[in-house]
């Protein structure tokens, strides 16, 4: 499939793209790439900052990565760069372990997000269920709100203060609310006032570029005491340098936990955002080719200074409503970003940190999520919703593998108790059960006991076995598992044990799946049959429910039989159900299996069939093989070419006789009678 290729989407585009629809459509690319790139800029700032690095390695990051997974990507529009879902984790890496840590571990993310693009891996991410991933990202929302408090009330901390965990940044704040700085709050809430009332203003020009405006000119203008950024960091402008830092085995072996946590983040966060950007602009990404790039772009990105990296969902969508709709969007977005490095990095030192906290204040309410979060625990079962709120609470008090474990682990007991329960085990009514509400299933002889088995056998339902019940008088138990999708070992052995309390108890055990299993005694007593020669046949095939009656307590004996018709009794005998779903005929699912198996071409469905057209059906059905002679008819000439070794073999066999005048009447009608006795004998004499 195209979604499943290895191929960066922008080389297919080149190649099936016209020259006229690329001049067309590159200009709107590279005007995209710009908007893209002014509503990252502060952004990148930000989310740096939040991150506990500088805030030119939130633009290192997204020149790198952006540059790299637009080029190599699976999506036409994906915009890549660091985004808050990362902010609380690479921030505690880099609090205990340093950048080199950091540098380890995207390195570990990096080559498992390739290794899972190679292997085919991308199509798993659905497995992750809707409550996981809104429990952590809304509970990712709660850390960052948490981590930006200090900075919108102007707290002072004294030196020393541990603020790695959630827990100790409230613990801070609470010992520290003292020390608010009431200018700082001014400047905060001016800024949040134009991040929600700006777009009212314009959707053109983004309302995070304003607040920052805003913020850097008020602290000069009115000569307020707030810190900025040049007050707290060290800005360096200049390219990003490429740079190996010295690592060693044991420190991979130390960071192995946290690549996998950025491993998993990267991949649900761009596959995710790939699949939002898909619905905008009706297309389809190559998530497997999309993982790939993520894992090359990270790696690439922690080389040259920066951090992990992943589709950015608001980037994303300003991208596609600002015209873009190839990867040359996000490559001209990182090199936009590249030139305000070199040209205006010095110019961030003057943006005042309450303007970040408020900008990061809105990117967390946006991630958040909090209207499907309510709607989830309003509606959802409470199994989900017990999943949702403690994959919430795990995010923030511990980390977000803890919270993907559990929640996952959580799920998976959950899935397997749902599915336990749907398996069913039913068993068919007997000849005593005259009070029976029980009127769709056949009356069956005392000695015979029938159970149907729906749904899948494994281990989570392996006691329902124990609802099979042996009597004193139970001599042939028959189980029919063609409702049964799989099995696994667990299952197995429940089967194995039931047979051999059967053989100690000399009950024959018939297990059964991929045939219809009837009993004899289940015949009908059709009306024109009981003093009929085909009685026996037609009783043969009907309790087998090969065959249905003409209605009135009618076979049709001698009606004629339609292609159709006997296409869907071969079908049943397959074992195909031929029941008709909504808007399909009633031999639709027949005709399409005999087309399928070579049995048939399916053309006119509604015609009589011949002796001979029967069974060359039948010849086919039995796998055409080889036969010798020749026909002992004297009309014998008169059968077609395709279907003479048919006639031969179905002679041979015993399936057809003459007529006792010496012909077989190759081109005659085969009516209901000759074809029941003819289904008996088949299955009779060949299987």
């Amino acid at each position: 499939m195209q979604r499943d290729k290895i191929k960066p989407i922008l080389f297919s585009i080149i190649k099936h793209s016209s020259k006229e629809e690329l001049r067309r459509q590159i200009p709107k690319d590279v005007v995209s790439g710009v908007v893209v790139a002014v509503v990252a800029l502060p952004l990148s700032i930000a989310l740096a900052i939040a991150s506990g690095v500088g805030p030119e390695q939130g633009l290192y990051t997204a020149i790198v990565a952006g540059f790299l997974i637009a080029f190599l990507g699976g999506s036409r529009v994906q915009i890549s760069g660091p985004t808050a879902a990362f902010a609380t984790i690479v921030a505690g890496i880099v609090a205990t372990d340093g950048m080199e840590g950091l540098v380890a571990a995207t390195i570990i993310a990096g080559v498992m997000l390739v290794l899972m693009g190679l292997l085919k891996l991308g199509t798993l991410i659905r497995f992750v269920p809707y409550t996981i991933t809104t429990g952590f990202t809304a509970g990712i929302a709660v850390t960052i709100v948490i981590g930006q408090i200090k900075d919108l009330l102007g707290l002072t901390y004294p030196a020393g203060t541990t603020t790695v965990e959630t827990t100790d940044k409230i613990g801070a704040l609470a010992a520290n609310i003292s020390t608010v700085n009431w200018q700082a709050v001014l400047v905060g809430v001016v800024c949040l006032a134009i991040l929600m009332l700006w777009p009212k203003v314009s959707k053109r020009i983004p309302g995070s570029l304003v607040a920052v405006i805003a913020g850097a000119a008020m602290v000069p203008a009115f000569g307020l005491q707030v810190n900025t950024i040049g007050d707290l960091y060290t800005i360096e402008a200049g390219l990003p340098a490429l740079h190996f830092p010295q690592l060693s085995l044991d420190l991979f072996r130390d960071e192995l936990a946290n690549g996998i946590t950025i491993a998993i983040l990267a991949a649900i966060e761009s596959l995710l955002s790939c699949v939002v950007a898909d619905s905008m602009i009706s297309g389809h990404h190559r998530c497997n080719m999309e993982l790939v790039a993520q894992g090359v772009g990270n790696m690439g990105s922690v080389l040259f200074g920066g951090i992990p990296a992943t589709g950015a969902i608001a980037r994303t969508a300003a991208n596609v409503k600002s015209g873009g709709r190839t990867p040359v969007a996000g490559m001209v977005h990182a090199a936009v970003l590249l030139l305000v490095l070199v040209f205006l990095m010095p110019y961030a030192a003057l943006i005042p940190m309450p303007t970040i906290a408020a900008i990061l204040l809105q990117v967390a309410y946006n991630m958040s999520g909090w209207r499907n979060f309510a709607h989830l625990c309003a509606t959802a079962s409470r199994g989900a919703v017990a999943t949702l709120l403690l994959t919430f609470t795990l995010t923030i008090v511990f980390d977000l593998v803890t919270a993907i474990a559990v929640g996952m682990l959580i799920t998976v007991v959950l899935f397997m108790k749902m599915v336990s329960e749907e398996t069913e085990v039913k068993g068919w009514t007997y000849f005593c059960d005259k009070d029976s509400e029980v009127t769709h299933l056949r009356e069956l002889p005392k000695s015979v006991r029938v159970y149907e088995i729906n749904g899948p056998m494994f281990f989570g339902m392996t006691d329902r076995i124990s609802d099979i019940s042996v009597k004193d008088f139970t001599k042939y138990l028959i189980i029919r598992m063609r409702g049964v999708p799989s099995l696994d070992a667990t299952g197995m052995n429940a089967l194995e044990n039931l047979y051999e309390y059967c053989a100690e108890n000399g009950v024959q055990l018939t297990v059964n799946g991929s045939t219809t299993i009837k009993i004899i005694d289940n015949s009908k007593d059709f009306i024109d049959t009981r003093n009929h020669w085909s009685r026996d046949q037609v009783n043969f095939v009907a309790a087998r429910e090969l065959f249905q009656g003409v209605g009135n307590n009618q076979f049709g004996v001698g009606q004629p039989m339609t292609r159709g018709m006997v296409n869907t009794v071969l079908a049943r005998l397959a074992g195909i159900d031929t029941t008709p779903a909504v808007g399909q005929k009633w031999y639709d699912k027949g005709i399409a299996w005999a087309q399928q198996n070579g049995i048939s071409d399916g053309t006119n469905p509604n015609g009589n069939v011949t002796r001979e057209q029967l069974s060359a059906m039948l010849y086919r059905y039995a796998g055409s093989p080889a036969v010798s002679g020749t026909l002992p008819f004297t009309d014998a000439h008169e059968a077609n070419l395709y279907a003479q070794d048919a006639l031969l073999w179905a002679v041979q066999n015993g399936i057809i006789s003459g007529y006792g005048d010496g012909r077989v009447g190759p081109k005659a009608n085969a009516e209901r009678a000759q074809v029941a006795a003819m289904m008996a004998r088949f299955i009779q004499n060949t299987h």
